[in-house]
Order: C-alpha cells, then structure tokens, then sequence
C-alpha cells in the first residue's frame, strides 16, 4: 500500500506577479525550489491565505535571487499582487518509507520572499 504523504513546503510568500496571458503554471524562484526539494514541471497545490482559493498546477524557475513568485495563466485570476501563498507538494510512498520521511519545509523572509 502507498500512501500520499507532505513532500515539499513553502510556507507565506507573496505574490509578486499575475500574467494571465502566460500559458499556465507558477514561477518560483528557482533559489526557494531548491531549498523546498521541488523540480522544475512538478505539481504544487498552492493555498491562498488571503482569500481562500486553493488550485493545483506546475511550477516553472523563476530568476534565482529574485523572490518571484508569478501565478500564470487562467489561475492569476485567483491572485492579487501581495497576497500570501503556501505551496505544497506531495508525494506517494510506501507506509513504511513514510514513517521515516522528512519533508522539506522551508520559511522564506514574507517580506522579500528570500531565504533567510
């Protein structure tokens, strides 16, 4: 039996874009990817603090340094420019491996969406 288990967080950023024109996905900072153990295409729920919206999609890097976080596509519709996200991934494993598994939990600077 495998079960879905927390993967990957990234606890209270602020949106820095909404494209509505894009194609789709958020950009993240590829510096916050990394530190949070999530890859380029992977799939994230993102949770808005500020007006409840939660929707899934795919993250894209975003200039490392940089704090951005954009939400492309029909999703920046769900968004305003500083509004507070959580992003998060999840990942199936086995129950046993599960018991022993780490997520990546991270809190980045709320006000520069940098790592601190």
């Amino acid at each position: 039996m495998k079960i879905q288990i927390l993967k990957s967080k990234i606890h209270r950023v602020k949106v820095t874009g909404a494209d509505l024109n894009y194609i789709g996905s958020i950009t993240v900072d590829e510096d916050l990817m990394c530190a949070a153990n999530i890859v380029e295409g992977e799939k994230v729920q993102v949770v808005n603090n500020n007006n409840g919206e939660r929707f899934d999609t795919y993250v894209i890097p975003g200039k490392r340094k940089s704090g951005e976080i954009t939400v492309n596509g029909a999703a920046a519709r769900k968004v305003q420019v500083g509004d507070v996200l959580i992003l998060i991934t999840y990942a199936f494993m086995s129950l046993k491996k599960a018991n022993k598994f780490t997520p990546a939990i991270i809190f980045p600077n709320e006000q520069t969406n940098l790592l601190k």
